[in-house]
C-alpha cells in the first residue's frame, strides 16, 4: 500500500469506481443489445420483452448500489 493512503480513502475510492463501471457496463449492454441487435426499434414481443428485462436489471442494479454504499455508511 502507498504511504499517507487512509483505508477508509481507499474502500470510498473502490466504491466509486465500482459504482461508475458497473453502471457504465449496464449501460453499454444495453444500448448495444437495442440498437446492434435493433431490439429498441419497434419489432413486436421482442421489444417488449427487452424493455421490461433492462427495466428489471436497472432496478437490481440501483439495489446493488444501495446495498454497497449503504453497508460502509454504518
Amino acid at each position: 500500500m502507498e504511504q499517507g493512503w487512509d483505508p477508509e480513502v481507499k474502500k470510498f475510492f473502490l466504491r466509486i469506481i465500482n459504482t461508475v463501471s458497473w453502471g457504465l457496463l449496464w449501460l453499454m449492454a444495453c444500448a448495444t443489445a437495442g440498437l446492434y441487435f435493433q431490439l429498441a426499434y419497434e419489432r413486436g414481443i421482442y421489444t417488449i420483452i427487452f424493455y421490461v428485462l433492462m427495466a428489471i436489471t436497472f432496478f437490481l442494479l440501483l439495489r446493488y448500489f444501495f446495498k454497497i454504499w449503504k453497508n460502509d455508511l454504518k
